[in-house]
């Protein structure tokens, strides 16, 4: 499985994004999938989670309320809706999968064994 996130830009303070990660290859239900991100000088986090199958999701304490992930199988993608975004959301932005993930390691950036390249969100002032 690779993948190819995409949708990153800029926004305003308080706007929205929406970025999307491409999944090429089989993905079973066993996945999870999440999005991470790594501001300058700063260390990647977690940022969101969710099984490829539907239902369990985790959220990081900064984004809950406010991002929100989501599965589109037909598609074969990972989507994250960013609102009201905040000049702290500025980050690169990363799709990654784990294909035997269960709900307990899903905010684990080392449990993670598949990335995709990263699309960057600025967000202005």
């Amino acid at each position: 499985v690779q993948l190819q996130a995409s949708g990153g830009g800029l926004a305003q303070a308080g706007g929205s994004l929406r970025v999307s990660c491409a999944a090429s290859g089989r993905v079973s239900s066993s996945y999870t999938m999440a999005w991470f991100r790594q501001a300058p000088g700063k260390e990647r986090e977690f940022v969101a989670a969710i099984k490829w199958s539907g239902g369990a999701t985790n959220y990081a304490d900064s984004v809950k309320g406010r991002f929100t992930i989501s599965v589109d199988k037909a598609k074969s993608a990972v989507y994250l809706q960013m609102n009201s975004l905040q000049p702290e959301d500025t980050a690169v932005y990363y799709c990654a999968a784990n294909p035997r993930g269960i709900t307990s390691t899903m905010p684990i950036i080392g449990s993670y064994s598949l990335w995709g390249q990263g699309t960057l969100v600025t967000v202005s002032s």
